[in-house]
């Protein structure tokens, strides 16, 4: 069993952290910083490549003039698209009153979490037009300067989300982030077919080769992973893993980064459901980092590299340095890391089985026996499936026979009460004709023709009742055979 080996892959909680002792979750792809400290972090980085680019030797001096210039070019334009958002001295911006921003806030301040919807009707009313034309004003302006390294788009839409939290300061913290939350799904989503996996950087080559580092490890085990595991796979039961493998293959057909990070997060609940349904031992860390690899190794994302660098440049700070999303992120880059950098020893392999599985020659021994187990577990299943299949076939001929057997029922019992209707009809007409025959003779009859007449009107309504209730029993037997 699973449970007698190593659990799962080894991370310790400090390992998530930033390097820097921040007390926020770090990223692989930011060299284990968090977000505020990488890019606090690549500001003097740039700020010190100028410095020294300045103080180099007058050999270079023409090429580092050029550079300068160039990047006094790009200050500029950028400059220019932050006075474009933000109002520069001149001319001066009328001011909002103090009672058209207080019935907006109040409009703000009683919206439901998460109705993005509600958000969307205050926006657009005239209390709130003045935020309204800000955002108009930077989604015009990134449109219009599209063409912007990814990194310097990033850098605004960050600057961006801190001036709108400072739209909300009189609001409790929890929902300045509900409408930050707000104010980047319509920002993004408009935003996405700009920004997402930009000409300037090579995401999508980072893509293609992470999908194909992946699709080369498709022989990977949980076994191999010490992923807890059911020992058979039925089609009941079918793979525990599946709702995580969908919700992370959904990552990519979402534009806005918390839609983004809320399936990671639906994911990383599938995979702890799994977990638990698979092992009597509670979860651990370990076997949820364990499961995330194996789940993004079957699923393989579409663009796993651009959807995550996305996040982590448009997304909110907040969501990716503390909390759930930010923890699942994190593993979610962890796995990531360790795909790309997987050999033989982190699945206790040997160098020569490791490069048998990636050359996809057919390993020998114990690995050989795990791929005849695996054949033998889908044989299983497809036997199953075509007695399932058989049981269906009978069962749809049975039912067929049946119905079939019933319309013959019913067309008899039709029949039957049309051949009766037809009977009372007739014997009512004769009974109604000889009664008028008695009253048409005349009053020398006297008592005794009235007498007669009234008995036989009598007769003939109980023949009449008694015939309806033989119609009526019949009918109530032929409603209980439809049933």
């Amino acid at each position: 069993m699973w449970t007698d080996k190593q659990r799962g892959i080894r991370v310790s909680q400090a390992e998530l952290l930033c390097t820097n002792s921040c007390g926020y979750y770090g990223n692989p792809a930011w060299q284990g910083c968090c977000s505020k400290c990488w890019r606090e972090r690549t500001r003097q980085e740039g700020t010190q490549r100028q410095e020294t680019s300045q103080s180099s030797d007058g050999g270079s001096l023409s090429f580092y003039k050029f550079e300068e210039k160039k990047s006094i070019e790009k200050g500029s334009r950028v400059n220019t698209v932050r006075r474009l958002f933000w109002g520069g001295p001149s001319p001066p911006k009328p001011k909002e009153s103090t009672e058209s921003h207080s019935n907006s806030m109040k409009a703000f301040q009683d919206l439901e979490p998460g109705d993005f919807t509600g958000f969307l009707k205050i926006l657009r009313s005239p209390p709130s037009q003045r935020l309204q034309s800000r955002c108009t004003a930077f989604l015009n302006t990134i449109e219009a300067y599209h063409d912007l390294p990814v990194q310097k788009q990033s850098d605004l839409v960050q600057d961006f989300y801190q001036n709108m939290a400072a739209y909300f300061t009189g609001f409790p913290e929890s929902q300045v982030l509900q409408m930050m939350e707000h104010i980047e799904k319509l920002m993004m989503t408009r935003l996405h077919k700009w920004v997402f996996c930009h000409d300037s950087v090579d995401d999508e080559q980072k893509d293609l080769a992470l999908q194909r580092r992946i699709r080369s490890l498709n022989w990977v085990t949980p076994q191999m992973l010490s992923v807890p595991f059911p020992d058979e796979i039925t089609l009941i039961t079918k793979d525990p893993y599946l709702p995580a493998i969908t919700a992370i293959i959904e990552m990519d057909a979402k534009r806005a980064p918390q839609d983004k990070l809320a399936c990671v997060i639906k994911c990383s609940q599938h995979v702890f459901e799994a977990l638990s349904t698979s092992n009597s031992e509670p979860a651990n860390a370990d076997d949820f980092l364990s499961g995330l690899i194996y789940v993004v190794l079957k699923a393989n994302p579409p663009r796993l590299h651009s959807n995550m660098q996305y996040v982590i440049r448009f997304g909110l700070p907040h969501s990716l340095m503390a909390g759930e999303s930010g923890y699942y992120f994190t593993n979610l880059s962890c796995a990531v890391a360790f795909i790309e950098k997987l050999d033989g020893s982190a699945l206790n392999l040997s160098q020569e089985e490791f490069e048998d599985y990636m050359s996809s020659r057919a390993p020998s021994g114990q690995r050989g026996a795990e791929r005849q187990r695996a054949a033998q577990s889908t044989q299983h299943i497809l036997d199953e499936l075509k007695v399932r299949q058989q049981q269906l076939d009978q069962g749809a001929n049975d039912l067929q026979a049946e119905l079939q057997q019933w319309v013959r029922e019913v067309n008899t019992k039709v029949d039957e009460a049309q051949l009766r209707s037809g009977l009372i009809q007739k014997d009512l007409r004769a009974h109604c004709g000889l009664a008028q025959s008695a009253l048409s003779r005349g009053p020398e009859s006297g008592g005794h023709q009235e007498e007669g007449v009234t008995k036989l009107v009598q007769k003939t309504h109980t023949v009449s009742c008694s015939e309806s209730q033989n119609a009526d029993l019949v009918l109530e037997q032929d409603v209980k055979i439809i049933n």
